[in-house]
């Protein structure tokens, strides 16, 4: 399957290695976005992107990485406010700027990004992402870090302040201390390919592929194992009959389910 190529650095309105970002002048850095903005500029917009410029240049200041800001979802539209990568994490951060409460709303918002990149971004597949969500007149009491390293690599959402950015994003580091370094080149050059999906490896089995040959599955090793067997089954007694049978399988939303019927041969209904 095809997907975009365009590189990571031109689907932000700014890029840099953090060490130039911290360096940098905030107006500098707004002048750079501003001249990629396609809309016009409202004066509420430029004093946020400036006051996140600035908590994040005190959040990032000492780590070796790379920073993007406005990094567009090509398959989502919007942009997410800042993708920081550090060592063998992506941060994904969403920043309501003077709202002192976690909304579900805006939680669900920087999930949507993190899975984004989880699910679709070919670079990201295999990363530890970590979405953060930073109002930034939260109270103290009210931020939350995960501590444990999640399973399937993508962590819980942390809630934090400005003042807490930056020992969030030094916990969340410290849980995967000993793992190697994302290759930031490579990440930035990968393009936007779904994963391999629950209807994916279905199909593969009705082609007559063991199901251990699918690489991975979002739906995970139950399902899919769950789902295979069924499948089989009712291959296997449908041909014993000599009848027909028709399986509805889904998965997740934007997965490409008609798009890997089709080139299997098969009609959706």
């Amino acid at each position: 399957m095809t997907g975009s190529l365009l590189p990571a650095a031109r689907r932000s309105y700014y890029s840099g290695t953090l060490a130039e970002f911290c360096a940098a002048d905030r107006d500098e850095i707004f002048a750079r976005m501003a001249r990629q903005n396609d809309f016009d500029l409202t004066g509420t917009q430029r004093d946020a992107w400036l006051e996140q410029a600035a908590i994040l240049a005190r959040a990032l200041a000492g780590h070796a990485g790379s920073i993007y800001l406005e990094f567009t979802i090509p398959r989502m539209g919007p942009r997410i406010d800042a993708v920081v990568i550090i060592g063998p994490v992506i941060f994904v951060l969403e920043f309501k700027v003077g709202e002192t409460a976690f909304s579900a709303r805006d939680l669900e918002q920087v999930v949507d990004y993190a899975l984004d990149l989880h699910n679709f971004h070919e670079g990201s597949h295999t990363a530890y992402i970590a979405p953060v969500l930073v109002c930034t007149k939260s109270r103290e009491d009210h931020v939350w870090i995960p501590s444990t390293r999640p399973d399937d690599r993508l962590f819980e959402t942390a809630k934090t302040n400005a003042d807490g950015l930056a020992t969030t994003i030094q916990r969340i580091l410290g849980l995967v201390a000993e793992l190697a370094d994302i290759h930031i080149r490579q990440w930035e050059d990968s393009r936007y390919k779904p994963t391999p999906t629950i209807i994916e490896a279905t199909l593969a089995l009705y082609r007559g592929h063991s199901v251990t040959e699918i690489s991975r599955s979002d739906a995970g090793a139950t399902n899919l194992s769950t789902t295979a067997d069924t499948v089989a089954s009712i291959i296997a007694a449908t041909k014993v009959r000599s009848e027909k049978a028709i399986c509805f399988v889904t998965g997740v939303p934007g997965a490409g389910t008609f798009e890997y019927l089709a080139r299997c041969g098969l009609s959706p209904i």
